[in-house]
C-alpha cells in the first residue's frame, strides 16, 4: 500500500490485489452497502468507514490515519502480498483459474465477536437473509456509531436477554445459538482470545463448546475472525470442490494457507457459471 495522500478528511492510496467488490461481495461479511456513487459504506468493530476505488487507487472518508492503521489496514489484509500468495495458489491449474476469476478477493479479518455471531447466523442460511437479520440485530441491541448505522452487540449486550427478545430478528431457530454464544463469551467460560493462540484443534474444540457451533461456524470464526488462515471452513460448495478436484485432499504446500485458498475456490465455485464442469 502506498499512500498518496492522508489528511484529515480523506486518506487516498494505491494498492495492487485488491477488489472492493470482490472481497465484500464473495459471502465473507454482511454489513457493507454501495451506494449508487460507488463508494462502499460499512461497519466494523464499532467504527465506520466509507471507501471508494478506481482501479487500484482507494479514495477512504472520514476516518483517522491512526484508526485507519490500526484497525482497517488489518481489516483488509492490506499488509499481506497477494501477489506472491497468487502464484503460490497458480501452481494448480483449479486455483489457478479460481485466482484468476477474482484476483482482486482477499480475505477480511473483522472482530471476532462479530464473525462468530454472523456465522452462527448464517447456517442453513442464503447472504439476503444473513444480512437482513445481522441489520435486525445491530439495530435493536447495538448503539449508533454514526447516521445509518448502529454498533454491532457486544455479547455483554445481548446475553441477559431471552428468545423472546430476539423474535424481532426473524433468526429462527439461530436465536438460541446466538445466546448461549454471547452467554459463554460474555462469562469467559468461552475465550475468543484463547482460541486466536491454541492449536487449532484445541481452538475449534473451544469454540464448538458453544451450543449450534459445529467444525463448519467454527472455522469460518477461527478464519474470518482469528486470522487463523489455515483453517479451511467446508460447506457445500466447498465439498463439490474438493469431490470433483481435490479427492485426496488439498496439497500439503497449501495447508498452511488453506482458508485463503477455500475463499478463492468458494467464490469461484458459487459465481462462476461451468466451474463445477470443468476439468484439471
Amino acid at each position: 500500500m502506498k499512500y498518496l495522500k492522508t489528511g484529515a478528511e480523506e486518506i487516498c492510496f494505491t494498492q495492487e490485489d485488491f477488489s472492493l467488490e470482490q472481497t465484500l461481495q464473495c459471502g465473507q461479511c454482511f454489513r457493507w452497502r454501495r451506494a449508487a456513487s460507488g463508494v462502499w459504506e460499512g461497519a466494523a468493530g464499532g467504527l465506520v468507514c466509507r471507501i471508494a476505488q478506481e482501479g487500484h487507487r482507494f479514495r477512504v472518508t472520514g476516518v483517522p490515519l491512526p484508526v485507519w492503521e490500526e484497525f482497517w489496514v488489518p481489516y483488509f489484509d492490506l499488509s499481506r502480498d497477494y501477489g506472491k500468495l497468487k502464484a503460490r495458489l497458480a501452481a494448480h491449474p483449479v486455483l489457478a483459474r479460481a485466482v484468476e476469476y477474482s484476483p482482486g478477493l482477499r480475505v477480511l479479518r473483522q472482530p471476532p465477536w462479530e464473525a462468530l455471531c454472523t456465522f452462527i447466523i448464517s447456517q442453513n442460511n442464503n447472504i439476503p437473509r444473513i444480512t437482513g437479520i445481522v441489520e435486525r440485530l445491530c439495530l435493536s441491541f447495538g448503539s449508533p456509531i454514526a447516521p445509518g448505522w448502529n454498533s454491532f452487540p457486544s455479547p455483554e449486550q445481548l446475553a441477559g436477554l431471552c428468545a423472546d427478545d430476539l423474535a424481532p430478528l426473524r433468526s429462527g431457530f439461530r436465536a438460541k445459538y446466538i445466546l448461549d454464544a454471547a452467554r459463554k463469551v460474555s462469562s469467559g467460560e468461552v475465550s475468543l482470545r484463547a482460541a486466536a493462540l491454541l492449536p487449532i484443534e484445541e481452538a475449534r474444540e473451544e469454540l464448538m463448546r458453544i451450543s449450534g457451533v459445529g467444525q463448519k461456524v467454527a472455522d469460518c470464526a477461527l478464519l474470518y475472525g482469528l486470522g487463523r488462515v489455515e483453517c479451511c471452513p467446508t460447506d457445500v460448495w466447498i465439498r463439490r470442490v474438493m469431490q470433483q478436484f481435490f479427492p485426496q485432499g488439498l496439497p500439503e504446500w497449501i495447508l498452511p494457507e488453506a482458508g485463503l485458498a477455500q475463499q478463492y475456490l468458494f467464490h469461484y465455485a458459487r459465481t462462476c457459471p461451468g466451474a463445477l464442469d470443468r476439468g484439471e
